[in-house]
């Protein structure tokens, strides 16, 4: 039977429910107000005042920055160093991690030790970019997702993984002939998907959102990234230049701010289509069916 509520648990409710309601809306105000200027004319939402709806609704920001060439151009880099990125990451990182985690391996602790002291220093940005220099890597696609192909941090988080899985999955695959190879892509990284899943949810929200590398280690401007294209307009050092540019954005109604509202929004739309895919297994047991006792 259930309890029946008194007047105390109603009125604690109706607090409870306030303040979840109050924390709910600042959170999600900020992205839907940045939406809502996307949808309103850049000259109307400089005057102010606009707070839940569009007063002058227009699509003129989203095919503003469709028929933008530097736009384009910016996004298919993003989502390219994205995938390619995050798959070499994932890929490097867990190879890697699979080696160490062999307590056998010769040297282990030389390779720990080479581990740590790589994240806790560094050389410098000097000394960085000299290195990559050095590898032609320099103005290239290369010196977005090279660099970034072995992941410390998640290195040592894998290594923790795989040294958690029993050893008995690997071994009764040798027996009957399986290389390593195939027990590590056989066996060890389906067991391994709620790891594969973080590490590629977050690897390739770094590589989706960096644009430091694009703007100390790039000067083609067909390779700039969509978040160095926002930071532009951020610093606004991209204010349209030209008359004719300057005419076509007051036509169009169209100010660097939308623009760069519209960037914005079009920079979370593959996040939040890629998370639901992957948010299941962040709370997926880590050995559920690999081994039953």
């Amino acid at each position: 039977m259930r309890r029946k509520k008194t007047t105390e648990d109603r009125v604690l409710d109706t607090i409870i429910s306030v303040i979840l309601f109050i924390v709910v809306f600042v959170t999600l105000y900020p992205f839907y107000y940045i939406l809502l200027i996307t949808l309103n004319s850049g000259t109307d939402t400089a005057v102010g005042g606009m707070y839940f709806w569009p007063r002058q609704f227009t699509l003129g920001n989203y095919l503003y920055f469709l028929e933008d060439p530097k736009w384009i151009s910016s996004f298919g880099i993003s989502m390219l160093r994205t995938i390619v990125g995050t798959a070499l990451g994932v890929l490097f990182t867990g190879i890697v991690a699979y080696g160490l985690a062999k307590r056998d391996l010769i040297f282990r602790k030389s390779y720990f030790l080479i581990v740590v002291v790589a994240m806790n220093f560094s050389g410098g940005l000097i000394a960085f970019y000299i290195v990559l220099k050095s590898l032609g890597l320099i103005n290239t696609f290369g010196v977005y997702v090279i660099p970034g192909m072995l992941n410390l941090f998640f290195l040592l988080i894998a290594i923790t993984f795989f040294t958690e899985i029993p050893e008995e999955l690997g071994e009764s695959a040798r027996i009957d002939g399986a290389s390593e190879v195939r027990i590590f892509t056989k066996i060890i990284l389906p067991v391994s998907m709620p790891l594969l899943a973080t590490m590629s949810l977050f690897i390739g929200s770094g590589q989706w959102n960096a644009w430091l590398d694009s703007a100390y280690f790039v000067q083609d401007e067909g390779l700039r990234t969509l978040t160095y294209r926002m930071m532009q307009v951020i610093n606004q050092t991209m204010v349209p230049s030209g008359e004719a540019q300057s005419a076509a954005m007051s036509r169009s109604s169209v100010t660097p701010f939308s623009i760069q509202a519209t960037a914005m929004v079009v920079s979370i739309v593959p996040i939040l289509g890629v998370y639901p895919f992957l948010q299941k297994y962040f709370v997926s047991g880590m050995m559920l069916g690999s081994v039953k006792g």
